[in-house]
């Protein structure tokens, strides 16, 4: 999320861009609770839900709308024990809640394999109690399994991750029972198309698809994904 730490790491890296943002009042911190708090969409009937933190919700909510079978998402916080908490208690790292994205799918079209997969090419596991320039318990990877199939697959996918020597450290994220999910401030949900210059900027500042691109080589910044007729189509990790 946008800070003084981003601020400053955006007109190091991108400064022409970094210095109009920062003089157009854009890469401030957005407006507090504007608008209120989202609603959580319920599933229908065979839809499936799903819940990821991997850092800035931001980014996580844009990895996956848009991908076939994906019905829904949701920017929120999970993993803490506060009820009902806002941006500002979960900015302070005190609530125990991690940046989130809920996700409602159709398992008939995409598989939680294939979320599994999308998601380890959109974070930094490798990092613990952080995602990229974010710091702080609230930027920690977690895949939150809502039923014992989900904990299987996700433990064998994180384990064959592992094997496949691809890392030179283990994996740091965490695979954890799913605790309830409370929905961010509405202007919190798709940023990325509501404040795109500011959303860019964010990203650029924070070097994510720098160091996504260092983990994943070859694997990014372009995703395969996998369509419900079997082609393959891509999508951008941005």
């Amino acid at each position: 999320m946008p800070r003084s730490t981003i601020r400053s790491a955006g007109l190091i890296l991108v400064p022409l861009l970094g210095l109009v943002l920062l003089v157009s009042g854009l890469f401030g911190t957005p407006p507090r609770r504007e608008g209120g708090f989202a609603a959580v969409p319920a599933p229908a009937a065979g839809q499936q839900v799903a819940t990821f933190a991997g850092g800035c919700f931001w980014s996580m909510q844009k990895a996956f709308d848009g991908v076939a079978g994906v019905v829904s998402t949701t920017a929120g916080y999970a993993g803490g024990a506060k009820a009902d908490p806002s941006y500002e208690n979960v900015e302070t790292g005190n609530t125990g809640h991690a940046e989130s994205v809920q996700l409602i799918y159709d398992p008939a079209r995409i598989s939680y394999e294939r979320l599994l997969d999308i998601y380890w090419h959109h974070i930094d596991p490798l990092t613990p109690n952080a995602a990229f320039c974010d710091h702080g318990p609230q930027y920690r990877s977690i895949v939150f399994y809502g039923d014992a199939e989900q904990r299987q697959l996700a433990e064998a996918s994180k384990q064959a991750l592992n094997q496949s020597h691809r890392f030179k450290t283990p994996i740091v994220t965490a695979i954890e029972p799913a605790t309830k999910f409370y929905p961010a401030e509405e202007y919190h949900q798709m940023f990325y198309k509501k404040n795109p210059a500011r959303y860019e900027a964010y990203r650029i500042g924070c070097g994510r698809d720098a160091r996504i691109r260092e983990l994943w080589g070859d694997q990014s910044p372009v995703v395969s994904r996998q369509s419900p007729d079997g082609s393959r189509e891509t999508g951008s990790n941005r």
